[in-house]
């Protein structure tokens, strides 16, 4: 890793550097993929499921059968483990629901909003080195509570046109029974604009790589929302003396494992604690059956010495860490200073392992900065609200003057016109 001692406020910009390529270096080849499935539909998604995946599928859809095998395949271990997330996801999102609004704003005007689910959405699940089945319970979970009509899955298949069976059993599990073949671009592509097996969609959720972010981007221009532009994964830790070194170094190789465009860092008051990990990464890395992927993700990532906690402070939200890990004796100085994370782990007992599966929060979450602006997932990302107002003969002539006044000021005839045909009605 890069280690970096008391960095000038004027570089951060620089050491703070994701390793992601330019949407420039990517979206010729996506704009393309696009193109053709919006073209040729089911026909362009299995050319390049052939081209990337290296199979040739006559179905996209997995089976019923596909799925009742699957479900065979997951020990009861895994199924119980599954079900104690399950528990937790759905227990913090059941909480997130929010009553109607409503209040008189002025008498005779009355104004409220409610809550409306989004009534399409597609998800998408990455199923190459590492079959992200527990995105599914983070997005399948909420799109449910929500009250989604329609909720559909693409994943990839493997180089024999499988699915990875703990995909399939909780994606079964959480009531999905649409289920597609489909990974990558093309993917993203088939949700965006609809084929002739793949369902269009209002909204697409789920993380992948950048060629995957690039896509969901380029849906937003044909009127598909997507939940963020989550892209390679990342995490930094904030640890002062206290911190345990061991811990720390697992979760910073804990997401170094994802993949070699991940990035992670750690920001630390103590030489001596900087040191520490740095010795722990390496003995750790030795041992992990993914240590060649987490050696090139370290080798994008930074331990960083900073001379105060009130330094780290401004540096760690000038980043804005898709995954934040706080292990310092003054855990309320960063709890209630951050203000740029995609989520925030406290403690030398909270690893960000806890978030990704089974504590309960979402684990889909903003990265390369989005975090600045962006929420993650919540149950709120599968509804819209909608506004609702009824006003009474009072409630027009009580806010109709200021309507006609704002309105000609704007010199929009036609608004005023609404307004004062209404009330010359009412003093006849």
């Amino acid at each position: 890793m890069n280690k970096i001692f008391n960095p000038k406020p004027s570089t951060w910009a620089t050491i703070l550097e994701r390793p992601t390529q330019t949407v420039d270096d990517i979206e010729a080849t996506v704009s393309q993929i696009f193109s053709e499935v919006q073209k040729n539909g089911d026909q362009a998604i299995k050319k390049y499921t052939s081209f990337f995946d290296n199979v040739n599928l006559d179905n996209l859809v997995v089976s019923q059968a596909e799925i009742d095998a699957a479900s065979l395949e997951v020990s009861a271990e895994l199924k119980n483990a599954i079900a104690v997330a399950k528990a937790n996801i759905t227990k913090f999102h059941e909480a997130q629901q929010t009553p109607k609004v409503e209040l008189e704003t002025t008498e005779g005007v009355r104004c409220w909003q409610e809550k409306r689910a989004i009534q399409k959405v597609g998800l998408y699940i990455p199923g190459g080195t590492a079959p992200l089945f527990s995105t599914i319970l983070m997005l399948a979970v909420p799109a449910k509570i929500a009250g989604c009509n329609e909720i559909i899955l693409c994943t990839p298949p493997s180089k024999e046109g499988n699915v990875n069976p703990a995909i399939l059993y909780t994606a079964q599990l959480c009531g999905i029974t649409k289920i597609y073949k489909v990974g990558g671009i093309q993917a993203i592509a088939g949700m965006t604009f609809g084929t002739e097996t793949i369902a269009k969609v209002y909204k697409i959720f789920g993380p992948g790589n950048q060629f995957v972010t690039v896509a969901k981007q380029l849906a937003t221009k044909y009127g598909v929302a997507i939940d963020m532009p989550a892209g390679p994964s990342e995490l930094l830790v904030v640890a002062d003396e206290s911190a345990n070194a061991d811990f720390v170094a697992s979760d910073l190789l804990s997401q170094a494992e994802h993949g070699t465009d991940s990035q992670v860092v750690l920001v630390t008051t103590s030489e001596n604690f900087l040191t520490e990990v740095e010795n722990a990464i390496a003995t750790q890395l030795a041992a992990l059956p993914r240590k060649e992927i987490a050696t090139k993700a370290i080798e994008n990532s930074k331990l960083i010495y900073v001379e105060n906690d009130e330094i780290a402070l401004d540096l760690i939200n000038e980043y804005g860490p898709e995954h934040f890990i706080i292990c310092v004796n003054d855990e309320n100085f960063y709890t209630n200073g951050i203000q740029n994370a995609g989520s925030v782990f406290v403690g030398n007992y909270t690893p960000e392992s806890a978030g990704d599966y089974a504590s309960g929060t979402n684990h889909t979450l903003p990265t390369n900065g989005y975090a600045k602006a962006y929420s993650g997932v919540n149950l709120a990302s599968f509804q819209k609200s909608v506004t609702f107002q009824k006003i009474s003969k009072q409630g027009i002539q009580n806010i109709g003057n200021a309507i006609e006044l704002m309105a000609e000021a704007e010199g929009l005839q036609a608004h005023k016109n609404a307004v004062t045909l209404r009330l010359e009605e009412l003093k006849k």
